[in-house]
């Protein structure tokens, strides 16, 4: 993997398979949706909130649509899709679980990326320093971070058992390596988690 590539991109790529249908929620500059519409045939839809953002997904040939996630999705049909992805968007959500809710309602399986605020170095800096801590995966100073929900994979691991959610697979991510999630280790290892998941 590229020392630029990400890691839950490289996953993800290798989790869909050739021909599926994505919808893309977040999708950001469209990059990872791009790469699998080209390089996988996939029937790929792409929801995004920022006009700028939209325009860079525009270029790379996604089909996009310019909505705020947090008022639902009810214009997608349920079951439309065979995945339904969210990349590191959960916590700057405002209301994350009605988007979690439309993504199990619209596809066969969902996959959701996000960081660990439980991290060992997060964790660390913060009661070495008493300072909110900046890292790779949370680069932001508490000024300007788009950051409004802070969970750890063992409170969203809660909402899932309470909701009856299938975990499929699972993986966690830190120092430049992946591996299948481990617990309880990872709770403080992994600085950043994948899931895939099944209503």
């Amino acid at each position: 993997m590229a020392n630029h590539e990400r890691w839950d991109h490289c996953l993800i790529y290798k989790l869909i398979e050739t021909g599926a249908s994505v919808l893309d929620l977040g999708c950001g500059s469209g990059e990872l949706l791009g790469r699998l519409v080209k390089q996988k045939q996939v029937c790929g839809q792409a929801v995004e909130a920022d006009p700028r953002r939209v325009a860079e997904a525009i270029c790379c040939g996604v089909d996009v649509y310019q909505k705020d996630m947090d008022r639902g999705l009810p214009e997608f049909k349920t079951g439309a899709f065979d995945y339904v992805i969210l990349e590191k968007t959960l916590q700057v959500l405002y209301q994350p679980m009605v988007v979690m809710e439309e993504m199990l309602r619209i596809g066969k399986s969902c996959i959701v990326t996000f960081p660990n605020f439980n991290y060992r170095e997060v964790v660390g800096t913060l009661t070495s320093t008493g300072r909110m801590p900046v890292t790779s995966s949370l680069p932001y100073q508490w000024y300007e971070t788009p950051n409004i929900h802070l969970f750890t994979i063992l409170d969203f691991l809660d909402w899932v058992d309470e909701h009856g959610i299938e975990i499929v697979d699972g993986y966690a991510w830190s120092n430049n390596r992946s591996w299948p999630v481990d617990l309880p280790a990872d709770s403080r290892e992994a600085e950043e988690l994948l899931f895939v998941l099944q209503k």
